[in-house]
């Protein structure tokens, strides 16, 4: 197993981040607060986890092992897919998502897109007890400001929104009302507070 890559960001998107390592380009998948937590930056360290499907190898990666804990506690879960538990982490950071979880908040958990009742149920009684033994310290990495102007949040926010499922005209109206209200919002608060108006 590749516990964790370090190298050059050679690519960056919402979902996906490329790291280049002695001459390899690893394509990992990312949430979005470890999108915006790498933004601006010419390197990166991400713990990763693998997973081994038929048709593909998939690496997901995480700024924190905390993070990574949480993601692989989620893949756990009858139901819930390396793809749902990325959705479910880029609409929380660590440690609400944690404190959702110990606190049985299902109602939290099914406001993420594509998460019915059932599953979020799930999710509480199969990890309620195992989430409070994550070591939290220095879990959330501080946001860093996305330096592009406000039409590369929007478009970047728009994309990142169509590539985890909703429509283009629908994201589009979303973010736009967004911006409108917080000009200086940052990517992934844009599509953080999409997911509570979608």
């Amino acid at each position: 197993m590749i516990d964790y890559i370090i190298g050059k960001i050679s690519d960056l998107e919402p979902t996906v981040a490329v790291i280049e390592a002695a001459g390899v380009g690893y394509e990992i998948n990312i949430a979005l607060s470890t999108f915006t937590s790498l933004t601006g930056k010419s390197e990166a360290k991400l713990y990763t986890s693998e997973i081994i499907r038929e048709d593909a190898h998939l690496l997901y990666g995480f700024m924190t092992k905390a993070e990574r804990s949480l993601f692989l506690l989620l893949t756990s879960v009858s139901g819930v897919g390396a793809n749902t538990a990325r959705l479910i982490m880029s609409s929380f950071t660590a440690a609400e998502l944690r404190q959702i979880i110990a606190t049985g908040n299902v109602a939290a958990i099914t406001g993420v897109k594509g998460i019915g009742g059932k599953t979020a149920q799930r999710i509480v009684v199969d990890l309620k007890d195992k989430v409070l033994k994550i070591d939290m310290v220095n879990t959330d990495i501080t946001n860093t400001e996305v330096t592009a102007v406000n039409m590369e949040i929007k478009q970047e926010a728009i994309a990142a929104l169509v590539t985890l499922g909703y429509t283009s005209a629908a994201s589009t109206k979303v973010v736009d009302k967004i911006l409108q209200s917080n000009p200086n919002a940052t990517v992934d608060q844009v599509i953080r507070q999409a997911f509570k108006m979608m």
